[in-house]
């Protein structure tokens, strides 16, 4: 099977260096041509929660030659049309792009790819580029996870390769509520990722400030509330119940709610958003991607989203140089 990661940034170079590192063939492909003359030079260096330099095959897009069985797309939502248009003649009749991007990616690119040809993956587990070919994992090993799901049923054959190429890294799940795991991995974005990247901090700083805290509180449970009335139901998140742990209807639910946060986050509490990393390299961010779809579902549906709002109009502040991401942005807030 060829195999490709386009848009290996931080987590694609990780993904890359643990497949090579296992003897699986994998092309990984960014526009950042620092960043990939440095991985043909010198390979991945991964530090942090790993410190090891591992041989890859690296190049840009205008180096592509060939079609691919598979194809990981690790790129910002932002040019998902772009994107899968270019990748087209890149990807076999019978080939599957499989999205890792954060939000619910997949009906844009079906679109553009065919429906059959799409699916979606989840990922578990965080890193952070700090430099041309070095990227700082900052989630313990063993918290690798991957949920795989197909949009539409009819390829689950080719589902089970990708899961048994994706288990050689860490546990995989295939999920038949696909949509259900789509929001779960929104729910933690939405709340820890557009808190942590409104206020300039890691999930652990999040859950350490008590009104930060109460921020991404806030957002869980309105992530919960819109897909109540949307008749989706969540998915587990490595294994622990969203729904029953951070649901409350009453003073003490919320108070347990309140205080099993940082527990439930310890093992990712150095992790920076996404969002934040693309914020200080002065690139657009994914906010319309992750916390307006939630805020545009939630408007749909008549649940309202306060709290995701204000994350959605402080980070598009900071976009516009009107704000920088701060805990001093708290302020900003009405709770």
């Amino acid at each position: 099977m060829r195999i490709a990661i386009y848009g290996a940034g931080s987590l694609g170079t990780v993904l890359g260096a643990y497949l090579h590192e296992r003897g699986v063939a994998v092309d990984l492909i960014s526009r950042n041509k620092e960043h990939v003359k440095t991985l043909q030079e010198n390979g991945a260096q991964i530090v942090g929660k790993r410190t090891a330099t591992i041989p890859v095959t690296a190049l840009l897009p205008e180096d592509m030659k060939g079609t691919y069985d598979l194809i990981f797309l690790l790129t910002k939502q932002l040019e998902n049309r772009q994107v899968a248009s270019f990748l087209k003649p890149y990807l076999k009749e019978d080939g599957m792009l499989c999205t890792m991007q954060n939000g619910i990616p997949e009906p844009t690119l079906m679109e553009i790819l065919g429906n059959n040809r799409v699916c979606g993956c989840t990922i578990g587990w965080g890193a952070t580029l700090t430099g041309r070919g070095v990227v700082e994992l900052t989630s313990d090993e063993h918290t690798f996870s991957f949920s795989l799901g197909l949009p539409v049923p009819g390829r689950e054959a080719m589902l089970a390769e990708i899961s048994a190429i994706l288990s050689l890294m860490g546990e995989v799940t295939i999920e038949h509520n696909f949509i259900g795991a789509r929001w779960s991995k929104l729910l933690i974005n939405a709340s820890f990722s557009g808190a942590a990247t409104a206020l300039g901090c890691t999930f652990g700083d999040v859950a350490a400030n008590r009104q930060a805290r109460r921020i991404a509180q806030r957002i869980i449970k309105e992530c919960i509330e819109v897909t109540k009335a949307s008749s989706v139901t969540l998915e587990p998140v490595q294994g622990k119940d969203i729904a029953r742990l951070f649901d409350y209807t009453n003073s003490l639910k919320k108070w347990v709610s309140f205080h099993l946060i940082p527990f439930a986050i310890r093992k990712h509490r150095q992790l920076k958003p996404s969002m934040l990393q693309d914020i200080e390299r002065g690139k657009p961010c994914e906010v319309d991607a992750i916390n307006e779809v939630l805020s545009e579902q939630g408007k749909k549906l008549g649940i309202p989203t306060p709290i995701n709002d204000q994350v959605v109009s402080i980070i598009h502040r900071i976009e516009a140089k009107e704000l920088q991401p701060s805990m001093e942005n708290l302020k900003e807030f009405m709770l």
